[in-house]
């Protein structure tokens, strides 16, 4: 074999895990998580009115013996109720995301099955503390919600969730006023612990609140349905 020349090497296959058993594109997957009552459910809700009309989206929940984060978005009709399903973990959700991914992976699979093909699965974890993680076979793309009510300290605390998250999103400014939080002392506290990884700020009570969310999936899924580089 001659190294001056290449076309005595065989064609090179780049695995795509972009792609299902059959060949399609399979969904961007991107995971919720976050304390419990940071606001992950209504942020999932805002997403699913706010993209609703130009993607097709799903989504899994995950709490541990109910299906309340289901009902919620059920009941607010946020998508057809073929596109939302829910998880019972029967334990600490966070093992769920992380640790045994079996039954969201079934949960995923089985909606792309379903309502597919789908351009987004939103993947909304229970109330989890600051270690929470998705693992990375089971979304592409993580967001971690916390809330300004639970105390302007929170990124300095960091944890895997504050500093590794894609996206770490600061919900509730608008209570930052009646509950004493410095959003500018959190904001510097976030940069510092996350380097160049994005933080968006949030009040879903104003009109279009969710966008910078909203913008940041979008630009996720335009690098998720690039063409694969030779």
């Amino acid at each position: 074999m001659h190294l001056d020349h290449p076309e005595t090497f065989p064609q090179r296959h780049t695995y795509d895990r972009r792609t299902r058993p059959d060949g399609t594109r399979r969904a961007l997957r991107v995971g919720l998580g976050g304390p419990v009552g940071s606001g992950k459910t209504a942020t999932v809700a805002a997403l699913c009115r706010a993209l609703r009309d130009r993607l097709s989206i799903a989504v899994v929940t995950n709490d541990i013996y109910t299906r309340e984060d289901a009902d919620f978005l059920l009941r607010n009709a946020v998508l057809p109720a073929e596109r939302i399903t829910a998880v019972e973990t029967g334990a600490c959700p966070h093992t769920a995301i992380r640790d045994d991914i079996s039954a969201n992976l079934e949960a995923v699979e089985e909606l792309e099955d379903r309502t597919g093909p789908l351009d987004l699965i939103l993947v909304e974890s229970g109330g989890d503390n600051l270690t929470a993680t998705f693992s990375s076979g089971l979304v592409d793309a993580q967001v971690f919600v916390i809330d300004v009510a639970a105390g302007d300290d929170i990124p300095r605390k960091g944890g895997p969730g504050v500093t590794k998250a894609d996206l770490l999103v600061v919900n509730k400014t608008d209570l930052a006023p009646y509950v004493g939080s410095d959003l500018a002392a959190m904001a510097r506290d976030a940069k510092a612990q996350r380097g160049g990884l994005p933080v968006a700020f949030t009040s879903l009570t104003a009109p279009d609140g969710v966008r910078p969310v909203a913008d940041w999936v979008l630009e996720r899924l335009a690098a998720w349905t690039a063409p694969v580089p030779a």
